[in-house]
């Protein structure tokens, strides 16, 4: 492996360049915590005010292990991937456990946590303890791909353990954490993907092989993923007396536990979908069409038809909610909110909420 004694240049150009963000202003490894979580599949600027929110309703380790799960959810609406926080939960009720509430203070002990793993504990290690560890993410792989020219996959584990590997070889013993944050920010706003990096801005052009080369739109060499699978969804848009149907989702799998409007696979004819209904117990006065709409996972692209139904008795198996609980108390995953805005415009009026 090259060497990477560029520690000093890229510290200088970190303190001269770096962004202002709420995460960077503290040494708390809780909070640090809380934003590298936040951060994962979500841009910053996204994540600011979801950061800000979090922090305000739950400022301690402890109130987050005791956070009822539905306040969680209601913080996290929006954010997606809602295991990334009831992982988060469940670390934070180990803390309590295993260490007086509060984080654990080395690398190796983050990463007994569940939901931390090389990534997240060599970040809250080297931002909070000052330990000499590094913390790979996509950015960093991107830099040093096109910094030592590599043609190696980056999707591929191998290549994210090598990188690992020789970085704690050469990490500096003071300032790892300006290095750690460095490194990313080098990739975040300079070293950019999809082939178009500000490599006149660098501050380790003269050192970048694929600079030196002419290859840097050419690397990193990335597989293409799998084409996502697509689901086709009937959306159920169930009205009785002033309240709406949902219920909740398998505590396994896909939106594990979540609460959403009852649906289900395939498309219907309105006939074909009142005969189904009928066959569950569910009769409804009116069924007209209502809003398409599109969500896409990270493996799966759900593309939704809503049918919004006027039944005169409550079915049993849902749970009901008036339009203003179902604002203020329901965190409906962000696949629904176009369902829920369509209610909230034919209802509003009609209800006065």
């Amino acid at each position: 492996m090259k060497d990477f004694s560029f520690s000093k240049e890229l510290i200088l150009w970190y303190e001269e360049n770096k962004r202002s963000l709420p995460w960077r202003e503290t040494t708390d490894p809780y909070k640090i915590w809380v934003s590298e979580i936040m951060l994962q599949q979500t841009r910053v600027e996204a994540v600011k005010p979801y950061y800000m929110r979090f922090l305000a309703a739950l400022p301690t380790v402890q109130d987050l292990a005791n956070a009822d799960p539905e306040l969680l959810n209601k913080l996290w609406q929006g954010l997606g991937y809602y295991s990334r926080v009831r992982n988060m939960q469940k670390a934070a009720k180990e803390c309590l456990a295993l260490y007086q509430g509060k984080m654990p203070g080395t690398y190796k002990e983050l990463q007994s946590l569940p939901g931390i793993g090389e990534y997240t504990a060599g970040a809250i290690a080297s931002f909070a303890y000052k330990e000499p560890v590094p913390a790979v993410d996509g950015n960093v792989l991107r830099v040093l791909s096109r910094f030592l020219e590599s043609r190696e996959d980056i999707r591929k584990p191998k290549l994210k353990a090598e990188f690992t590997e020789a970085l704690r070889q050469v990490y500096p013993q003071e300032h790892c954490g300006d290095f750690t944050q460095a490194l990313m920010e080098l990739g975040a706003t300079v070293c950019l993907p999809n082939g178009d990096p500000k490599c006149g801005e660098c501050p380790l052009a003269s050192l970048c092989l694929a600079f030196r080369n002419g290859t840097s739109r050419e690397i990193p060499v990335k597989t293409e993923k799998k084409p996502r699978r697509i689901e086709q969804r009937t959306i159920l848009l169930i009205h009785c007396n002033g309240e709406f149907a949902l219920r909740r989702r398998p505590p396994r799998g896909l939106l594990a536990g979540m609460m959403e409007f009852p649906g289900l696979d395939g498309t219907y004819t309105i006939a074909g979908l009142r005969r189904h209904l009928e066959k569950s117990g569910i009769h409804a006065e009116t069924i007209r069409r209502g809003i398409r709409s599109r969500h896409i996972f990270s493996h799966i692209e759900w593309h939704m038809e809503s049918c919004e139904l006027e039944c005169p008795e409550r079915s049993a198996g849902f749970e009901w909610f008036t339009l203003s609980a179902l604002r203020d108390r329901v965190s409906l995953p962000t696949a629904f909110q176009p369902f829920a805005s369509r209610l909230a415009e034919l209802y509003r009026d009609r209800f006065g909420q």
